[in-house]
């Protein structure tokens, strides 16, 4: 069948926008090469994936689905009329890729444009007014299940009550009415602002994320920029200056300045510094920069080590009109040693004795792949970084150590095996099965493990994939015991594809697919796909199962079994899970932070279930000021001054100052999860140290 293409301007008309006399943004058209590649990816998918999935009708209705959802997931831009519009072609995303036209695609963004505009003027016109926060009536704040608005009129009367929502949070923050129309009006202009901003690049971003996760999950397409950054994410480096930057009222805003970069040894920058124009080499034209959509700004900074680019920079405390300066740096690697393995030590009370529990906090399984495979001895990875610590952590005569891998969603598969060999020396860690059903066997290849005393491993809805390896192979060895929330639930192998390097193309044009190639099982016969891997000690969390995790997918692999692979358990802690949970249950019962904790997480989850905030300002004085009370109890307890109360501001809205200030008092909080865990560790230290002294002939000593 055919594609028409008129029903854009139809959808316009049904309903004539707000403000006629408002700019339209950019009308944005696919490229050539992008149509190419959406093409490429779909002979790919439908031939090498792990399940490959046609590209049909079902899988276009899907695709479509998941766009839309993805562009208005609350269903506050959108009117029915432009869905019913957008459906009339919801089979046919199928046949439009095969003959590499994206039109489609990009005639609902350029909708989804004109909406955010309309809604945005919409939005500013709203605060000129009052609202009567005397009224009893309510605000829902999840809206992904309820119908798109069927008219402007019904349109503009969610508006209201979200706006009203944002007004109401602000006051209750302590802001007067003043200064929220004018925080208001700037929110809602930089919005406004960002919808001029959209690229081609974002619209085909946004289209095949749509179309690969209704192949798989966890199957993605990179164009240039997600390429770049998941290389960074895997690396821990990049070259730069060393500088955070952030968007601020139209300035590129340096936030924080990564320590031994070209940006802190220059002297020159300081955070909260403006960068207005950038200039390449020594001698290169400046290029004005404000206004400038971060990521971009981020590519022009960034680029050869060795090389020269100059900033234009206005300082933190001047006025628009003080004088700039101009400053040259030298573009260097930076490492990211904040994204990298760290430790700590808690000293933790077990009865008269003082236990001292060694913390490795691992954020993500990295390496570098490139630099490995050149032969680079002294290649970034996360098993090495982890080993050197342990040797600090035993230098430190630490009892029993904690591998802390909450919201680490993964990274290399070599790294999760190697790194479980730190604990077991030689082994089967994970069993691959391919997509022609062969099974393979991965193994760890150490002499003997590194750390051979108590371990225990903490994670969370958001400990993924290489993650869930991990902790499975020390569950399942008995090497250790693992505490927290049932993990993410990701039981999938994927591998990057070079679309260019699949057609030989010269030049990069066409991006990369991180394809679903096998999935992985635990040496037991299980998998941690769809369930996870369940802690033998449970401790609460915040995640929605519903919407987090890979239960929350509709087109998640089953949980399957294969046969056990050949190995010896250690079975050290299986008789002292028993002792363990009752001193922790005993522990939790008496203490006033974790059962805060309880209670947020109770009040929170009442919150979800109830979907909706009353606009009633009285009603909502009432349960702030009990939460309030909770939290200055909760500050009061950990020592700190901030008590985490909500004042309504986006972050970009506060000072930077008080907007650092807030973020180093949420990593400074007590961590009740954490000490909860290093209890449990050092209780285990504790049943282990007198199992060996119990086991000890009558007379004997240790040789020390």
């Amino acid at each position: 069948m055919r594609i028409t293409y008129v029903f854009l301007g139809a959808v316009l008309a049904i309903v004539q926008p707000a403000y006629a006399d408002v700019a339209s943004p950019p009308v944005l058209h696919p490229q050539k090469q992008q149509a190419q590649a959406a093409q490429l990816s779909a002979q790919f998918l439908t031939r090498f994936s792990y399940k490959p999935i046609p590209l049909d009708d079902a899988l276009s209705a899907k695709v479509l689905d998941r766009y839309i959802k993805s562009l208005d997931p609350d269903h506050m831009l959108f009117l029915q009329a432009d869905i019913d519009k957008f459906m009339s072609e919801r089979n046919e995303i199928d046949d439009s890729i095969k003959r590499e036209d994206l039109k489609i695609p990009f005639a609902i963004f350029n909708v989804y444009e004109k909406r955010v505009v309309d809604r945005m003027n919409y939005a500013r016109t709203l605060i000129k007014q009052d609202f009567d926060f005397g009224a009893k009536e309510d605000f829902s704040v999840l809206r992904d299940k309820e119908p798109w608005p069927q008219s402007e009129a019904d349109s503009n009367e969610l508006w209201r009550k979200r706006v009203k929502s944002d007004w109401l949070r602000l006051k209750l923050g302590g802001k007067a009415d003043a200064a929220i129309r004018e925080t208001l009006d700037k929110r809602y202009a930089n919005t406004l602002e960002r919808a001029y901003k959209y690229k081609s690049d974002d619209v085909f971003q946004s289209f095949m994320d749509a179309y690969t996760t209704s192949v798989d999950p966890h199957t993605d397409y990179f164009g240039a920029t997600a390429s770049a950054d998941f290389d960074i994410a895997m690396k821990l480096s990049l070259v730069g200056i060393g500088a955070v930057l952030q968007e601020r009222d139209d300035y590129t805003t340096i936030r924080e300045l990564v320590p031994g970069g070209p940006a802190q040894l220059s002297g020159k920058l300081s955070v909260g510094d403006r960068i207005t124009g950038v200039g390449q080499g020594k001698d290169g034209a400046i290029k004005d920069v404000m206004g400038t959509r971060l990521d971009e700004v981020v590519q022009l900074i960034r680029g050869k080590k060795g090389s020269v680019v100059r900033l234009d920079v206005l300082p933190a405390d001047a006025g628009a009109d003080a004088t700039h300066r101009t400053i040259s740096l030298v573009r260097d690697k930076i490492s990211l040693e904040k994204q990298a393995a760290s430790k700590t030590v808690l000293p933790v009370k077990v009865g008269d004795a003082t236990r001292k529990v060694g913390v490795i906090t691992l954020p993500a399984f990295y390496e570098d792949f490139e630099a490995k495979r050149k032969g680079d001895k002294d290649y970034k990875s996360a098993t090495r970084d982890v080993a050197k610590l342990l040797g600090e952590l035993e230098q430190e005569k630490v009892d029993s150590v904690l591998i802390d891998l909450r919201n680490n969603g993964g990274g290399s598969l070599d790294e999760a095996v190697d790194l479980t060999g730190l604990f077991i020396g030689k082994g089967p860690v994970v069993q691959q099965r391919g997509s022609d059903g062969k099974v393979a066997v991965r193994r760890a290849d150490f002499k003997a493990p590194i750390w051979t005393g108590p371990v225990g491993v903490l994670i969370n809805r958001g400990s993924a994939s290489a993650s869930e390896i991990f902790a499975a192979a020390i569950q399942d060895y008995g090497r250790g015991v693992i505490v927290g929330e049932p993990s993410f639930g990701k039981g999938t192998v994927q591998t990057v594809v070079d679309l260019d390097d699949m057609v030989r193309n010269s030049k990069p044009e066409f991006g990369e697919l991180k394809v679903t190639i096998a999935q992985f099982f635990r040496i037991n016969g299980g998998t941690t796909q769809l369930r996870g891997v369940t802690p033998d000690i449970s401790l609460p969390g915040f995640s929605d199962p519903t919407s987090f995790g890979e239960t929350s997918y509709d087109n998640a692999l089953p949980w399957a079994q294969i046969k056990p692979a050949n190995y010896t358990p250690a079975n050290v802690v299986a008789a002292s899970l028993p002792t363990l949970q009752s001193r922790h249950d005993a522990r939790v019962e008496s203490d006033p932070d974790f059962q805060r904790l309880l209670k947020d997480i109770a009040d929170l989850k009442a919150q979800r279930e109830k979907g909706v905030i009353s606009l009633n300002e009285a009603e909502r004085r009432k349960e702030a000021a009990a939460r309030e009370e909770r939290l200055k109890s909760q500050a009061q307890a950990s020592d700190s001054e901030d008590s985490g109360s909500d004042d309504g501001l986006q972050s970009n809205e506060r000072s930077l100052s008080a907007d650092i200030a807030m973020e180093n008092a949420r990593k400074n909080a007590k961590d009740v999860l954490l000490n909860e865990t290093a209890a449990i560790l050092a209780d285990e230290a504790d049943l282990q140290g007198k199992a060996k002294t119990a086991a000890k002939p009558s007379g004997s000593t240790d040789g020390k």
